[in-house]
């Protein structure tokens, strides 16, 4: 494949230096490029500015481009994606409204508000807002730091140290617009404390995968002292950033982040990089970039292994599939020192003459260029073009190694003023085992309180499911069902099912819809109880989290208790298990419990009793119900579509979304069989659920028996209609996946048909229909054609 990379710094001569090694890149074009990339093999500048789209475009059209990759944030943010969606090409980075998590500081942490993401305390205020803004510092009671709204190349942050810094600093933002329209918002933040890391995780929209966490040097002096720049150095791993302090990175933040944009509509594909605190309670983002760090991208480039394609996984993230390849780092460090102009990063000099060594001291060491060119007059020597001019780069199987092969390639460099940290990698160096007071259970990230707010929250909802037998109330050790109170005689057989909902809870999650879950997780299991003629007794939920959020747990149990009241059964008790680290945050998994009862002489099927020529009823399904949500989900994907998209298959505004439409509960078939049930009407049940018809009708008959369906007895829904269409799925497949419209198939006497789809009609809301009879050895599908 071709690519193309858009940028000129060091971050982008050391992209293109990975890509150029990827067996699958025949070539790689550099626009504008640096001196550098220019005089790499298979790498070739191009004479166009990155913020020149139409160029940018009629080039990879020319060229047969396979991949853009954008290296700054600004194209990012002016939309390049959607330029080079437009026309076919796909592009390592996210839209402009995903890009927005950079290009506004408000906007993101509005975002981590919204989303329960660990971040600092802040507040936004405008120019016209200046004086307020002031009281606010006065009376926040806690240190500030002041940042910039807009992009502001990673200078736009002050932490001033006393109330006068405070006032001046929000002069300067946003009165004297030292910052340009970047300032015309600022984001007065907590100051918070603990050492800081850089995350930079590749992602597809779905599925997001970390780097090492590296540690950047933003100040231009040694010690961390003078202006801020666009970084002086940085090196990973960081030892700081512990397995453990990965795993809640993971869990906490990056997970929720890639979760709540694909949510809200805005899924993103790209490097998320994110800047985070590791404060006593934890990781907190500081602020989120989305592209490449610089110059964190420069040592993470000589970490990833040489067997690691970079071109395959960025087209696998702008392809949607970065779970099909491997992304690998080699055990060690890399070093990144960067070598500036002098003045820097204020006004500085051009133009001065760059001498290299002649050989590098090692193979594991690079010189990337950043703001380097060719000089004009004499086309053998590099000069100086920018602030930041080199970006020293060592690879070693320690920091210290690393740090050895790095300064001894700077020592090799010479052009006049140049500027360096000499104390790159310092906190590394003097890393310490953390120590602090002993633990709590909270700290672990399990709540009790919570757990109490849930269950009195709750109980009112589980009161409303009391029936004879079982008085409704939860909060002991296990729940008690009087059969004999209920009426139950002794020759009664006890049934008992249990169930999930499966990937549907990821459309819950994505949507925000929380309630409907708990319907269906108790349907799945008394609809598998009435198809052995069981009535539902007694019901119990196990409700798994990460962190348990109160009102969301109750919400869904809300649900549960809904289905069980409309199912006559009681909600005698469940499990909420609260465990950090065994799920996302803002996940939560589900699975119910249900028994039953049955006397032995009416329990299903009845397979001594079924014969060729008896008649087969279909009660219509409410929808997809809760089986095949992979599938939907992967067609979702296919088209670009998220759970705040318009529903694709309504024209009226029935649902809100699509998510609200996907999230029709399963139907309660209970109550509308029960009464045929107990008065032996009924032959057998099918509750079609995965599998569809072709795995779920035989289930019910007796060996050697088969039927006959014919699928043009009712039509098939708007929503298998789309699935089918949009998935290219063939009929046969969609009677194996979906029910297709029919969630439960009985088996009757032909004499009785007509009078039990008569009383079915008038004791439920599912729809009825004769759809096939008994007969044959196997089960045959007719007119599945129509579909």
């Amino acid at each position: 494949m071709n690519v193309l990379v858009v940028g000129s710094g060091g971050r982008e001569h050391a992209l293109c230096w990975k890509l150029s090694k990827s067996p699958s890149v025949s070539a790689v074009y550099a626009a504008p490029g640096n001196a550098g990339t220019g005089r790499e093999p298979k790498i070739q500048n191009l004479p166009i500015a990155a913020d020149n789209f139409p160029e940018l475009v009629r080039f990879a059209q020319e060229k047969d481009i396979s991949l853009v990759v954008p290296g700054p944030e600004q194209p990012l943010v002016d939309g390049i994606e959607s330029v080079f969606r437009k026309v076919g090409i796909p592009v390592f980075g996210p839209s402009a409204l995903a890009a927005r998590m950079e290009g506004s500081k408000a906007f993101s942490k509005d975002f981590m508000d919204r989303h329960s993401i660990p971040t600092a305390k802040f507040r936004t205020f405008n120019a016209s807002q200046y004086k307020e803004a002031i009281e606010y510092t006065k009376a926040c009671g806690h240190k500030v730091v002041l940042k910039a709204s807009g992009l502001a190349a990673g200078k736009g942050v002050l932490i001033p140290e006393t109330s006068e810094e405070v006032e001046s600093g929000l002069k300067e933002i946003l009165i004297d617009q030292a910052f340009g329209a970047a300032g015309n918002e600022v984001v007065i933040e907590e100051c918070l404390d603990g050492p800081e890391i850089s995350v930079l995780a590749f992602s597809d929209g779905y599925t997001i995968v970390p780097l090492p966490a590296a540690q950047d040097h933003k100040r231009i002096g040694e010690g961390d002292t003078g202006l801020n720049t666009g970084g002086m150095g940085a090196y990973a791993p960081a030892p700081v950033a512990t397995t453990e302090i990965m795993r809640r990175i993971q869990t906490e933040v990056l997970q929720p982040t890639i979760d709540g944009m694909r949510r809200e509509g805005y899924p993103f594909v790209g490097m998320l990089f994110t800047g985070l605190m590791l404060t006593d309670s934890g990781p907190k983002v500081l602020e989120y970039n989305v592209r490449f760090g610089d110059p964190e991208t420069e040592a993470l480039m000589l970490l990833l292994s040489e067997e690691t394609d970079l071109a395959k996984i960025l087209l696998a993230c702008a392809e949607h599939h970065l779970d099909s390849v491997e992304i690998a780092t080699k055990p060690g460090f890399a070093v990144c020192v960067i070598l500036a102009s002098e003045g820097y990063p204020a006004s500085y000099p051009k133009g001065r003459s760059i001498s290299f060594p002649t050989l590098p001291p090692s193979s594991d060491t690079m010189i990337f260029h950043a703001g380097t060119a060719i000089d004009k007059n004499d086309s053998s020597k590099i000069i100086t073009s920018g602030g930041r001019v080199l970006a020293v780069t060592a690879f070693g199987t320690s920091i210290e190694l690393a740090l050895k092969n790095a300064y001894t390639a700077v020592d090799g460099v010479e052009f006049e003023g140049k500027t360096y940290r000499r104390d790159i990698a310092h906190r590394a160096l003097k890393s310490t085992p953390a120590s602090g007071p002993g633990l709590t259970y909270a700290q672990a990230g399990v709540s009790v309180d919570a757990g109490n707010a849930l269950v009195e929250a709750i109980k009112p909802f589980v009161k409303e499911t009391r029936r004879l037998g079982a008085d409704g109330t939860i909060g002991g050790f296990g729940g008690v069902f009087d059969l004999k109170a209920a009426g139950f005689g002794e020759d009664t057989l006890l049934v008992a099912g249990t169930d999930g909902v499966g990937t549907k809870l990821r459309i819950a999650l994505e949507s925000g819809i929380h309630e409907t879950v708990g319907i269906d997780l108790v349907a799945m299991s008394v609809n598998d109880l009435i198809v052995q003629g069981a009535e539902p007794l007694f019901f119990l939920d196990y409700y798994g989290c990460s962190r348990l959020e109160v009102e969301v747990a109750a919400s869904v149990i809300k649900g549960i208790a809904h289905g069980c009241k409309a199912s006559g059964c009681t909600l005698v008790g469940g499990e909420t298990a609260e465990m950090p680290g065994m799920y996302a945050t803002g996940d939560y998994d589900l699975a119910g419990f249900a028994v039953g009862a049955v006397s032995r002489s009416l329990l299903l099927p009845k397979l001594s009793e079924m014969k060729p020529g008896d008649a087969l009823i279909g009660l219509s399904s409410s929808g997809i119900h809760s089986n095949g949500f992979s599938l939907v989900r992967k067609i979702m994907a296919l088209h670009n579509l998220t759970t705040s998209s318009a529903c694709p298959w309504q024209s009226e505004s029935r649902y809100a979304t699509l998510g609200h439409a996907l999230l029709e509960p399963t139907t309660l078939y209970v109550l509308q069989l029960l009464p045929l049930c107990k008065r032996g009407m009924i032959k057998g049940l099918a509750h079609i659920t995965g599998g569809g018809f072709i795995e779920n009708i035989p289930r019910m008959l007796p060996k050697g028996l088969g039927c006959e369906v014919d699928v043009t007895a009712w039509e098939l829904p708007p929503v298998f209609k789309w699935l089918k269409s949009a998935g290219n799925i063939q009929s046969r497949e969609m009677a194996r996946t979906f029910n297709c419209g029919i969630g439960m198939v009985a088996v009757v006497n032909e004499g009785d048909c007509e009078a039990i789809m008569d009383e079915l009609r008038s004791s439920g809301n599912a729809n009825v229909y004769r759809i096939g009879r008994l007969g044959g050895t196997e089960l045959m599908l007719q007119g599945l054609d129509s579909w």
